[in-house]
């Protein structure tokens, strides 16, 4: 059963630095940390570059609990960092929360959970190849594919984004950008393998200027569980 994500739960980035949430309900109390609600904020220590800073708390709609008419946070809903990376939640609270969206007539007994949402298997992500050399001097190689692998036995969506090393900045290349070509693009998870090819070309490396990039494919299951890899480009 999805417990309910506190302040006291342990949040990390992908690069392992720690977040902090703070409530905006913080008189709903719960075994010393406070219940988080859709909308929450919280920050992230991330000296990363570019940094993870911090994030907004999201609801999957899995669920019909709320407080002041927004919806109570599942530790198990899927979570983004203001890069648009995944966060990483362990929740130490005992605090169950297995309500559905859909109303129940009086009386009913509520109908036992599908099993997507039973599923306590995060999605398997794997990148080939994890490293891209590029050389700018001579423009190889001229182009780079990189093939990334998805399975997952209830798989939801997906998403790509860009980290620039040297700029610091990021970009969300789910649907590719010119020079960059995604095949399939737009983040649909079909099937439960899906492999996702992210090919570059030369002009496109050149572009990132020298240092080291990175692409980080993350899956999400439909229970909102994550997984991610990351190739990185490096120029020179």
């Amino acid at each position: 059963m999805p417990k309910v994500l506190t302040t006291t739960a342990t949040i990390q980035c992908p690069h392992g630095f720690p977040g902090t949430t703070t409530p905006s309900t913080p008189y709903v109390n719960a075994q010393g940390g406070y219940v988080t609600v859709e909308g929450d904020v919280g920050t992230l220590s991330c000296t990363f570059t570019p940094p993870c800073v911090g994030y907004t708390l999201a609801s999957m709609g899995l669920n019909a609990s709320s407080i002041g008419g927004r919806k109570v946070i599942l530790s198990t809903d899927f979570q983004q960092t203001a890069t648009g990376l995944p966060l990483s939640i362990v929740e130490t609270t005992v605090m169950i929360d297995d309500s559905t969206p859909a109303p129940l007539p009086a009386g009913a007994a509520s109908a036992p959970l599908a099993p997507e949402l039973l599923d306590t298997a995060p999605p398997v992500i794997v990148a080939v190849p994890p490293s891209v050399p590029f050389v700018t001097s001579t423009m190889l190689p001229p182009s780079a594919p990189v093939a990334f692998t998805l399975t997952s036995a209830f798989p939801l969506s997906w998403n790509l984004v860009l980290l620039n090393g040297t700029t610091g900045t990021h970009l969300d290349v789910t649907n590719g950008v010119p020079g960059l070509v995604v095949t399939p693009a737009g983040g649909s998870w079909p099937s439960p393998t899906l492999v996702v090819t992210a090919t570059m070309t030369a002009v496109f490396m050149a572009a990132l200027s020298p240092g080291t990039h990175w692409l980080y494919l993350t899956g999400v299951s439909k229970r909102g569980l994550s997984a991610f890899a990351r190739a990185s480009i490096v120029v020179s």
